[in-house]
């Protein structure tokens, strides 16, 4: 393992290996998730979307692909945490290592009914951490227009991108947000912070314990505050990890948002790693995250206030389709969305 992966102070910390922390990535440019069947199952570790220009976009892998094999590693019971890292980064027995421009990844994809192999190479590829939409609800009144962000990592992007998406949105005078974190699995502890506190006004945002209690508390101040009033929705799953889950979590433990969606990942240890003689690591855990009602989400996760429609979509577009159309089994009602 490598020190970029988990680090004893969260102020300079990476919680996840996947996101690049200089808005850019040394990787194949996937993102991937758990996306829902029909009817209610798993339907595999998956592709929700492909960098523009991207490696996996070049060979052809498209949102709704799914990922069978890294590496000839099964993904079968690969969680989407592991399956990011070696998607970034090399494998070798008991370490991972920085995966350098031009490395290779294989993988195996299915595509409906083919399956097919392919060999990526690895380049730099620059993130933009933010989608949008503007939804409109006919017949709804004071959330007729409805703001959409997806967060899709936590980058040193990720707080200004934001910050820039609510004031596209309210010049469209959109005055109720859904922020979706779904499948984003972490990033930049700072970020995570920061994004926290354009929601919030005032409140603790998460505690870091270790075994002898709270050892730090972050809370909103005020000062970097943009949207602390207006209706918020969070939208989770069990591919919302670390710093999602920090966010996450501090906006429902503030009653800042209504959180949809099902339990999040459950990634709320902080460790640190030491270089082994063989060349492998030991990791070590120093200290745990809490979230502002003192719940430890290790293994637990975020439990939502509210489930999702099993059939609910991923992406932006189909995001606004469900809020209009009522007669959709993946239908939210909209005066009721933003109710706890």
């Amino acid at each position: 393992m490598t020190h970029s992966l988990v680090s004893w102070n969260p102020r300079n910390s990476r919680v996840c290996g996947k996101s690049g922390s200089q808005g850019t990535l040394t990787g194949v440019g996937l993102s991937i998730g758990y996306p829902m069947a029909l009817n209610g199952s798993p339907s595999g570790l998956s592709v929700m979307s492909a960098t523009p220009g991207g490696p996996a976009e070049n060979s052809g892998i498209l949102p709704g692909d799914v990922i069978l094999a890294i590496d000839s590693r099964s993904t079968e019971d690969m969680d989407i945490y592991d399956a990011a890292q070696r998607l970034q980064l090399k494998f070798f027995p008991y370490i991972f290592a920085r995966g350098p421009e031009g490395s290779s990844v294989d993988l195996d994809i299915r595509s409906g009914s083919n399956t097919r192999h392919v060999v990526l190479k690895r380049q730099t590829v620059t993130l933009n951490p933010v989608r949008l939409r503007m939804c409109e609800i006919p017949g709804a009144k004071d959330n007729s227009k409805v703001g959409y962000i997806k967060l899709t990592t936590f980058n040193q992007n990720a707080a200004g991108s934001v910050k820039e998406a609510l004031q596209k949105l309210r010049e469209n005078n959109v005055k109720s947000f859904v922020l979706d974190l779904r499948n984003n699995s972490g990033g930049l502890f700072p970020e995570g912070i920061e994004i926290a506190k354009i929601w919030m006004d005032k409140g603790v945002i998460v505690y870091i314990c270790d075994s002898q209690g709270v050892r730090d508390i972050y809370e909103a101040d005020g000062i970097s505050t943009v949207a602390a009033s207006e209706p918020l929705v969070v939208l989770v799953n069990k591919g919302t990890a670390s710093a999602s889950e920090i966010l996450a979590g501090a906006l429902k433990d503030n009653k800042r948002a209504v959180i949809y969606g099902e339990p999040t990942y459950g990634k709320g240890k902080i460790q640190s790693v030491f270089a082994l003689s063989d060349g492998s690591g030991l990791a070590v855990t120093v200290a745990r995250y809490e979230t502002p009602a003192h719940t430890d989400i290790d293994k637990v996760g975020v439990i939502p206030d509210r489930p999702l429609p099993a059939s609910f979509p991923t992406d932006e577009d189909g995001f606004c389709s469900c809020l209009r159309d009522s007669n959709s089994a993946c239908n939210l009602n909209a005066a009721q969305l933003f109710t706890r």
